[in-house]
């Protein structure tokens, strides 16, 4: 016997058998985690995400097909033709286009699964027709797009016999009621005919009621044949970023070059703020005094018929003036170099949250002092973390941890705030927020941002103790 209830916590199943009772507590939360579970199976076979990826196996086996036959016959008779000259210009051939059908892949990943896989170095060849030819057959973007195409065959034959037949057999049996009257059981092939025990859809009859059950076994089928194609598609994913994407080196290459010209322009900018701040600002202030004092001293010239008062008003202003001045140029140096920063970090980020109006505590554990550039950027992006609490995220309490974690330096910004801090968002809580990302990324760093609706904000940073 079995009775059940439901309350706040979530549904309680009291089982009765014989004269021993069980209770089955099932919390609120493993029933929503069940609810996401059983919709998202629901909706997986009307995804956009599943037809796309049925596409992309479809046209790139047809792809990969069309390519490992180029690439055995050029390569078999390049082999063949090797004691010839001949022979090596048909391998170069095979090369330069094993490195075109990897672009086509590249490009159907990009199309249907939105996977953008950065293109390779392209192809530079020396000067002259040897040049060329040994500029192809030393090209490892060559070499690595035909270790794709053979991986790519047994990829293909295993996923047409484990996903893209699980397609075709629920295709059948849900076609079964319309085609198959005079038939015991729908066409069966793949992985079905491996797995399921000869005419395990067929009862020897071809009723109603074994039509109703073949149709059965294809709705089940189509819910099933999205995880079988992803599992595919997923290795090919994995395979096309191992070999058709830039090696390591290339990569690290472009990520230096793109660090770099993100340093020189953030560079030129504050170079620019400065001179502009020192133009508009400092300069104007500076060239007031004179003026006032340029004034007080033609008055102290004329001899006894000078205004007393009117002398002393010049150059009190003229000492406010250079007040102001002095402000100022200390504020631009603050941004070149907070002098916070000369007592070391933890005292720098202690001056922070001791300043910011939102109450915060600090957490510093160094073993090593960082590099004089990683203290400066761990700084500045504090800075800005706080004062887009201050300003925008209402929140009522902040923390800052700076932690050393082996040859990383960690820190957490964290608020109670409102969150929904994104880095795309401009104007927003978080519009400096991509100009950290670059500034972090300068020096190989990482910045993780944590900020659900409501709050609360946890902004991670890693960079290097040595720059």
């Amino acid at each position: 016997m079995m009775a059940g209830d439901v309350d706040a916590k979530g549904v309680r199943v009291q089982l009765r058998l014989g004269g021993s009772e069980k209770v089955i507590v099932v919390s609120e939360a493993r029933l929503d985690q069940m609810h996401k579970i059983a919709r998202t199976i629901g909706n997986e076979p009307f995804a956009r995400r599943t037809w796309s990826e049925l596409l992309f196996f479809s046209f790139s086996v047809l792809v990969a097909a069309v390519g490992m036959a180029f690439i055995a016959l050029t390569m078999l008779g390049g082999v063949a033709l090797a004691i010839t000259f001949v022979g090596l210009v048909i391998i170069a051939g095979s090369l330069r286009g094993a490195r075109g059908i990897g672009g086509f892949h590249r490009g159907l990943a990009r199309s249907f699964l939105d996977e953008h896989i950065e293109e390779p170095e392209p192809f530079v060849a020396r000067p002259g027709f040897f040049g060329w030819l040994q500029s192809a057959l030393r090209d490892p973007i060559g070499w690595r797009a035909v270790a794709y195409s053979v991986l790519k065959m047994p990829l293909a034959a295993f996923g047409v016999w484990f996903a893209f037949s699980v397609w075709v057999d629920a295709f059948f049996c849900l076609t079964y009621p319309v085609w198959g009257r005079g038939s015991t059981s729908p066409a069966e092939f793949g992985v079905m005919v491996n797995v399921f025990p000869p005419g395990y859809l067929s009862v020897g009859t071809n009723g109603f009621f074994h039509g109703l059950l073949i149709f059965i076994t294809g709705v089940v089928l189509v819910f099933v044949a999205p995880w079988t194609m992803r599992v595919v598609v997923y290795i090919d994913r994995r395979l096309m970023r191992v070999l058709l994407a830039p090696d390591a080196m290339t990569a690290r290459v472009r990520s230096l070059e793109h660090a770099r010209a993100q340093t020189l322009d953030t560079s030129a900018a504050t170079l620019r703020r400065i001179e502009r701040d020192l133009h508009d600002g400092t300069q104007a202030q500076l060239v007031a005094v004179a003026m006032r004092l340029g004034q007080a001293k033609e008055k102290l010239a004329t001899g006894d018929g000078f205004d007393l008062d009117q002398v002393r008003q010049l150059v009190d202003d003229a000492h406010k003036g250079a007040k102001e001045a002095i402000a100022e140029l200390r504020d631009l140096a603050r941004g070149i170099h907070p002098p916070a920063l000369d007592i070391g970090l933890e005292g720098a980020l202690s001056t922070l949250a001791a300043r910011s109006t939102v109450p915060s505590d600090v957490t510093v554990m160094l073993k090593d002092r960082p590099t004089p550039a990683i203290e400066a950027i761990a700084y500045f992006c504090v800075a800005e973390l706080m004062a887009n609490i201050v300003q925008h995220a209402q929140a009522s309490r902040a923390s800052i941890s700076c932690a050393q974690q082996g040859e990383w330096l960690r820190i957490v910004v964290r608020d109670d705030g409102r969150g929904g801090a994104q880095p795309a968002m401009v104007g927003s809580s978080c519009s400096g927020l991509t100009g950290l990302t670059d500034r972090v990324h300068v020096v190989d760093g990482r910045l993780h941002i944590t900020s659900p609706a409501g709050g609360p904000t946890v902004i991670t940073i890693d960079l290097p103790l040595h720059a």
